[in-house]
């Protein structure tokens, strides 16, 4: 992970790779560029997935490349199976100081596990950051691989995700992830 740079400027000049594959959680596009993955996107089809990275890297070409992001696409696939507790990908992903410092901190969240927002913000150093952590959270550009998914409100329930809220709950389920039912 590094700092903000070239997806900043469109990703000009860049070559994504792009494949979709159906999982038990639904479909997920996976792309990729010669340094590593640079999103892991739920959605309900190929074509609105690929538009939302499109829209994001004007500048890039993006390529269908099953068969190169095929070993990256078993990983991501086996750990939605539960036969792959960590998923360690290689990632091409930017970020502000602090966006980069909250995505490690949720790398290290072991999977059924959660931490809430205010404990990622404490661990980064930014007690009052509570919101920024959130906001980090929704600009996470590969789902699962940076498990955003593992961060929950300290009042309860399972919060907000890019992703829909019932995805959140369903992947927290399956890592086994106790979260306790917001108050009324």
């Amino acid at each position: 992970m590094t700092g903000a740079g070239k997806y900043q400027r469109g990703a000009s000049g860049e070559t994504i790779r792009v494949t979709a594959v159906e999982t038990p959680f639904g479909l997920i596009l996976v792309a990729g560029t010669d340094v590593g993955i640079c999103a892991v996107r739920f959605g309900g089809s190929a074509d609105d997935l690929l538009a939302e990275l499109s829209s994001e890297f004007p500048d890039a070409t993006f390529v269908q490349d099953d068969s190169s992001l095929e070993p990256l696409v078993q990983m991501v696939v086996r750990h939605l199976d539960g036969h792959a507790p960590l998923l360690d990908l290689p990632l091409d992903v930017q970020g502000s100081v602090f966006q980069l410092r909250v995505w490690e901190a949720l790398r290290r969240i072991p999977p059924g596990q959660t931490r809430t927002y205010g404990e990622i913000a404490a661990e980064v150093g930014v007690p009052s950051g509570t919101r920024a952590v959130g906001n980090a959270c929704n600009a996470n550009p590969v789902a699962l691989a940076i498990p955003c998914h593992r961060v929950v409100p300290a009042s309860g329930g399972t919060g907000q995700y890019r992703s829909g809220r019932k995805r959140k709950a369903a992947l927290l389920k399956h890592e086994g992830a106790v979260v306790v039912d917001a108050a009324g």
